[in-house]
């Protein structure tokens, strides 16, 4: 990858006013994941170019609700005739609640999704062969095995059509089939078969760019290196995480869990690691979050003697979370196979310091002098790192400040959604002029000083 640009140089990449189509299949402000990826890159390249959203009429009441303009805004398409049946038939062949992800993806993937982008081409195919837009940017799915049916359509009108940032399929670590199993994520065995498929081929020579949400997923492009930059698809809305942490680098420290209470996420690997410290209170553990692995933590919790030291919070709304995240310290997120790292972006947003294992989408967006990453390993491997940089931090809390001023710098330096616009934006200039080598415009772990 090339040297990243400035911040400035970005922002002067996307000066000029472009007319973009964004198809944004999941975009809703209301949701998370997915949804709330897609609503706010939409929404924030709105601020820089004349845009116009596709989305898909789940999502149609809360774009009303958030303001925007069906017709003038936004298109909602109808797809539910396939969506719906599909979405049913995932639901059972995962084999569980919050299970089988790749199956749930592969099925909309290959299956819903190619219906919605046909029935888009028919509302605005007229529209890109008459030359309305310079710009055709797919959004959403994030996933990269969802192939698109307009890329080469796109390119015979001569109209540049731009994806990502792609991201998923990051592989299972070694050591951690057990985890895999209980999520029931069979197909995951057999999902590199999606790079076989012809029509990827052609969505791929048909690309004018391709931006990719981490390392892993610019690995599974290989033919397209010169077409293809690094932009993780998360971001921060300085507004809702506007809060800020005390950090007085002292004990005992108050560590934060945030996610699904899942295996892989690890919330029995960190109370184990921790339980030292929690036992001698010289930290106490906030779990925030719901899932199948509550039952089994609450028991743990209980057996070791440690309900005074943590505390499971259950499900909390989204727009909740920041308050609650911000009375911590530390981001204790052991999870091993996480594609984007969200929620460490928001902790790093609200001044709280990350530990992390060093893997994936959460190992890329934190950089020495940012948080803690934890060597990947085996489960016992993974448990014993964690509890020791637990143990260098709760030796040596008033490390833990600069740590996390350096974190909040680099989150307004490089991940707020106004800047992920116009780091987008400078790849739209590229492609419309593409003079040198496409832009990288965010400094990954390990290229700070490149």
């Amino acid at each position: 990858m090339q040297q990243a640009a400035s911040p400035d140089a970005a922002a002067r990449g996307a000066a000029r006013r472009l007319r973009v189509l964004v198809i944004a299949e999941a975009a809703n402000p209301e949701w998370v994941s997915v949804p709330l990826v897609g609503w706010s890159i939409a929404t924030a390249l709105r601020a820089h170019h004349d845009v116009h959203i596709v989305t898909q009429i789940r999502n149609r009441d809360a774009f009303l609700r958030a303001g925007l303009v069906e017709g003038q805004d936004f298109t909602a398409i109808d797809s539910e005739a396939v969506a719906r049946p599909i979405w049913r038939l995932a639901e059972i062949l995962r084999m569980g609640k919050g299970k089988g992800w790749t199956m749930v993806t592969a099925l909309s993937s290959k299956l819903a999704y190619p219906y919605f982008e046909r029935k888009l081409w028919q509302a605005f195919g007229p529209r890109i062969a008459a030359g309305d837009f310079d710009i055709v940017h797919r959004v959403t799915p994030l996933t990269p095995t969802a192939n698109s049916l307009i890329a080469a359509r796109c390119a015979k009108a001569g109209v540049p059509f731009v994806m990502g940032p792609l991201n998923g399929g990051v592989p299972w670590p070694r050591g951690f089939d057990a985890e895999r199993r209980r999520e029931r994520e069979w197909l995951s065995y057999v999902r590199g078969a999606y790079r076989l498929s012809p029509a990827r081929s052609r969505m791929i020579r048909a690309a004018s760019a391709i931006i990719a949400g981490s390392r892993h997923t610019a690995s599974e492009f290989p033919q397209a290196c010169d077409r293809l930059t690094l932009i993780p698809e998360n971001g921060i809305d300085p507004a809702r995480f506007s809060l800020r942490a005390e950090q007085p680098g002292s004990l005992p420290l108050r560590c934060a869990f945030v996610g699904r209470l899942v295996p892989y996420k690890g919330p029995d690997m960190l109370i184990e690691a921790a339980e030292p410290y929690l036992r001698d209170g010289t930290m106490v553990l906030d779990i925030l979050g719901d899932g199948p692995l509550m039952p089994a933590l609450r028991d743990m919790i209980s057996a070791r003697g440690l309900a005074q030291s943590v505390t499971l919070h259950g499900w909390i709304d989204h727009k909740e979370l920041q308050a609650l995240l911000a009375r911590s310290q530390l981001l204790t997120f052991p999870s091993v196979r996480e594609f984007g790292g969200g929620v460490v972006l928001e902790a790093m947003a609200l001044g709280v310091v990350p530990v992390i294992a060093d893997y994936a989408g959460p190992g890329e967006l934190v950089t020495e002098g940012t948080g803690i990453k934890v060597p990947m390993g085996s489960r016992s491997e993974v448990i014993a790192g964690f509890r020791a940089a637990l143990a260098r931090l709760v030796a040596a809390p008033e490390t833990i400040p600069a740590l996390a001023a350096a974190a909040l710098q680099r989150v307004e330096a490089h991940f707020t959604w106004d800047r992920k616009a116009r780091q987008i934006g400078a790849v739209y200039d590229w492609v419309l002029d593409p003079k040198g080598p496409i832009p990288q415009p965010v400094p990954l772990a390990g290229e700070e000083g490149r």
